[in-house]
């Protein structure tokens, strides 16, 4: 029953004494400072209005957007490292130059312990005057963090990347204890990563990571003789490492399963993921497809992968139990927009919290961001022509069954609109400005200048034309839909009467009938062609038979729109240079292909 009091008499003392009911019952911010003579006669009521209870998975996907309140763009803070020698009992007993040097750890050990080999650290911050009161590390002489290499053994650079772990002694920088310092090798720009974090976080359904211009200065006493001065290391940009402890700072359940994406194709991988139960469970092998950051319960993520690769359940019910729409197509629309293909199987993390059953991707690393292919230029790696738009996902187990349906291509059409409205090119270029304050002082000069994957004209020229590379993706983007899918070519098989050559089908989004041209020749560029033949809706074919020898065999396929398409093999020649649509196989002396 609802309990209500009575307004007799309008004298100032009754009408003080209805305002202070109504001023301890309110929040400050609710509270009308202009109250009128109508609002305070108005019935009180002690009625309490509890919302809507909301279940997990129907939740919103939100930031904390609180956690950037305080971001300057254009600032720079000074982190100073001192290296020691640490000891044996916590791995830390490495040089300076043992940490840096990856080609002499894969050979001396294993790319496993160059991976993880990390050295004793004193850690400060500050600014190019010293060290600051406050902050810390300030004052303190001996070691108070690890600092280890973050970088591929297969490609090492001159310029490293580091990771930095802050000991429990040290407390915390900013809520966070795991600083990752990237060093933006390829990226002439300087500023690709903290663009699209910065621009991210303004997205809804996104979760962006706080990232801050950080200039290194690094200390070696661990060198012989020691260095007695910090040496300049030029411009890094700090990334929030996502773990529990950047869960909880984002309000995300901290107890929750959280993925880095390795490779990571949403197939089932019976043999890498398992439970750790299992007594075949490897964590070195598990983490070859998913590194691990959350939970080790992984009861719902094979759940999710079984469903998922369950072709006889139709995946709308598949992706409605398991992922967030606005989510998914938000963090697919937004990397399609930005030209950001290496997503399709790496550079995000899949994050469920304990109790709920949806998944929602989390994006990281955007090196390869705004390629400005209306330049020419598709940054410090070759691209393939089906690396736009939808195509660029098409082998991904979740993006495939997905995109093949239309109201669900629809949905992604919607978000890519939002975002394109968005994504302007007078908003990324304010942005740049305000970095590019920063990064002009460090490529102007040593270290940064001597290591910048381009000149000083070009750098000038990259943010000139990259506010309008989101136009190129975006029309690169409708170019995709009307293409047909990439697709795989299969191993040749021989028999004594010719040569079965067999491909998947390449889909149309329209179901036209597609056109393969099919030819096989004894060199790459074709120029001596063996086998030419041409078929509709077939997608096996057999030639004559062929004498023992190196041959390449690649397929073209064509829709009604006169729209082509190629598949996703490649092939690398001896200087390296890769030729998309293009499979090499050898016949043996035994009738045997090999490949």
């Amino acid at each position: 029953m609802k309990s209500v009091i009575r307004i007799i008499s309008f004298t100032l003392a009754g009408l003080l004494l209805v305002y202070g009911s109504l001023f301890s019952l309110a929040s400050p911010s609710t509270i009308d400072r202009n109250l009128n003579l109508t609002t305070l006669i108005a019935p009180p009521t002690n009625e309490v209005v509890i919302a809507s209870a909301i279940e997990i998975d129907a939740a919103t996907f939100q930031d904390n957007l609180a956690l950037y309140q305080n971001d300057d763009p254009g600032s720079v803070v000074v982190i100073y490292v001192t290296v020691q020698m640490g000891n044996a009992a916590d791995q830390t007993n490495h040089t300076w130059r043992e940490l840096n040097d990856f080609t002499h750890w894969s050979f001396q050990n294993s790319i496993e312990a160059a991976s993880v080999a990390r050295g004793a650290a004193i850690v400060q911050f500050g600014d190019e005057n010293g060290p600051r009161p406050g902050e810390p590390g300030y004052g303190v002489f001996v070691p108070n963090a690890t600092i280890q290499v973050r970088a591929s053994p297969t490609s090492p650079t001159a310029q490293q990347s580091y990771k930095i772990e802050l000991r429990n002694s040290a407390g915390l920088w900013r809520n966070q204890s795991t600083l990752v310092l990237n060093k933006h090798n390829s990226d002439l720009s300087r500023a690709r990563q903290k663009l699209n974090f910065d621009l991210m976080k303004k997205i809804p359904d996104m979760v962006s990571m706080r990232t801050q211009f950080v200039h290194l200065y690094v200390k070696d006493e661990t060198a012989d003789p020691p260095e007695s001065a910090f040496v300049d290391y030029g411009l890094y940009t700090q990334i929030e490492q996502p773990n529990r402890r950047f869960l909880e700072n984002h309000q995300l359940d901290r107890d929750g399963q959280l993925y880095k994406a390795v490779l990571f194709d949403f197939q089932r991988y019976p043999d890498q993921i398992r439970m750790v139960q299992d007594p075949l469970y490897d964590a070195v092998t598990f983490s070859s497809v998913l590194e691990i950051k959350g939970d080790l319960n992984h009861v719902k993520l094979i759940q999710m992968l079984n469903d998922l690769n369950d072709y006889s359940v139709p995946i709308e019910q598949t992706f409605n139990k398991y992922f967030d729409a606005d989510n998914y197509f938000t963090w697919l629309a937004y990397n399609i927009l930005t030209g950001n293909v290496s997503t399709e199987n790496t550079n995000f993390y899949l994050y469920s919290p304990k109790n709920g059953a949806k998944w929602y991707f989390i994006p990281w690393d955007h090196d390869a961001s705004f390629p400005l292919r209306s330049w020419g230029k598709a940054g410090s790696f070759q691209i393939a022509e089906w690396q736009v738009g939808v195509s660029n996902y098409w082998r991904v187990v979740l993006h495939n069954r997905v995109l093949r349906v239309e109201e669900y291509r629809q949905l992604l059409d919607n978000k890519v609109k939002q975002l394109l409205s968005f994504l302007a090119p007078d908003r990324i270029s304010e942005m740049l400005s305000a970095y590019k304050s920063v990064t002009d002082v460090y490529v102007s000069k040593l270290p940064d200048q001597y290591y910048l994957p381009g000149s000083l004209e070009e750098y000038e020229e990259i943010y000139e034309r990259l506010p309008d590379d989101i136009q190129e993706n975006y029309r690169l983007y409708l170019q995709s839909l009307e293409k047909p899918m990439p697709f795989n070519l299969r191993t040749p098989q021989l028999s004594t009467d010719g040569l079965t050559l067999n491909w998947e089908p390449a889909y149309d989004f329209k179901s036209d009938e597609i056109t393969y041209h099919v030819q096989v020749s004894s060199v790459w560029t074709f120029d001596s062609v063996i086998y030419d033949e041409t078929v509709v809706n077939l997608t096996s074919l057999k030639t004559g038979p062929l004498e023992p020898g190196e041959y390449f065999w690649r397929v073209i396929a064509t829709n009604k729109l006169g729209k082509t398409q190629l598949p996703f093999d490649a092939y690398v020649d001896v200087d390296g240079g890769v030729h998309q649509g293009i499979r090499q196989f050898f016949v043996a002396p035994d009738g045997q292909v090999l490949e």
